[in-house]
């Protein structure tokens, strides 16, 4: 069953979101036991813990801490960045042309949108199921914004996404028909759990392109 979400009001403004810094890494003293841990660290790849374990070490030295909490501290640390890491690749290998988080989104101006509908498009459970959604409105109106911030946050829960524009695709899928290489390019496709499609009206689709082939 396909969901459609029609858009309408006001044109939304482009906004670039913040990067997120990195925390600030403390030097190492002269300590040989730091020098070990840091060599250590590095040799097991574990950036965060190596990042930060001066840190949390005098934080627990300072709160007496048992090596039990020390040690929690430290693993849930590399396990927090682990997430964020993993969360900025799926978002690189999702290719949106630019940040926009659904957050951000201006239900004011768009009164047929709202935000009990998209919290509900942030779950994954309608992406699992394999049904489709159709963003329907005016130019300028926030859809592109809605379909950046709900692929945004579907892949910020560990699925992959990939967002191109329909021409793109279109001129994709006929280059590789051309070449003979149409079916790889869609089983390519066919492993991304959410394909986002923008632009999807602006151009006449050329038939042959979708025509069903044996392989």
């Amino acid at each position: 069953m396909t969901r459609t979400l029609t858009i309408t009001g006001h044109q939304q403004d482009e906004q670039s979101q913040p990067e997120r810094i990195p925390p600030r890494r403390i030097s190492l003293p002269g300590d040989p036991e730091d020098m070990l841990i840091d060599e250590a660290c590095r040799d097991l790849k574990l950036p965060a813990f190596r990042e930060r374990f001066i840190e949390v070490a005098t934080t627990a030295r300072r709160e007496q801490s048992t090596y039990k909490q020390f040690l929690l501290e430290l693993l849930q640390t590399e396990l927090a960045d682990r997430d964020l890491r993993r969360q900025q690749r799926l978002l690189r290998l999702a290719r949106f042309p630019r940040p926009k988080r659904l957050e951000d989104f201006d239900f004011s101006k768009n009164p047929n949108v709202t935000p009990e509908v998209v919290a509900d498009l942030k779950s994954t459970t309608w992406v699992r199921e394999g049904r489709p959604l159709v963003l329907i409105g005016d130019s300028g109106t926030g859809k592109s914004h809605l379909l950046i911030g709900i692929g945004t946050a579907i892949a910020e829960t560990g699925m992959t996404v990939r967002y191109t524009t329909t021409s793109a695709l279109v001129n994709e899928l006929a280059e590789a028909d051309a070449s003979r290489r149409l079916s790889s390019v869609i089983a390519r496709y066919s492993k991304v759990d959410l394909l986002c499609l923008d632009e999807f009206g602006y151009l006449n689709l050329d038939r042959k392109v979708f025509v069903t082939r044996s392989c």
